[in-house]
């Protein structure tokens, strides 16, 4: 996912898409655990999704601060 997309997006959906994404990579990491996981890569990619969008909603936060 691109912060383009992301930036285009509204705080709900942000929020609906990182809990998403939350669940996910917990859902990865058991797989993990018990050796069924298919593409390890997939971890890593999730959670750089979910480092962008957690950093995309706070210049969200801090913007509408200081307007």
């Amino acid at each position: 996912m691109r912060a383009s997309e992301i930036r285009e997006m509204s705080r709900d959906q942000m929020l609906q898409k990182l809990n998403d994404l939350r669940a996910e990579l917990f859902n990865l990491r058991f797989q993990l655990a018990i050796n069924q996981l298919e593409n390890p890569m997939r971890i890593s990619a999730v959670k750089k999704d979910i480092a962008r969008l957690k950093t995309i909603l706070t210049e969200n936060e801090k913007t509408s601060a200081n307007a």
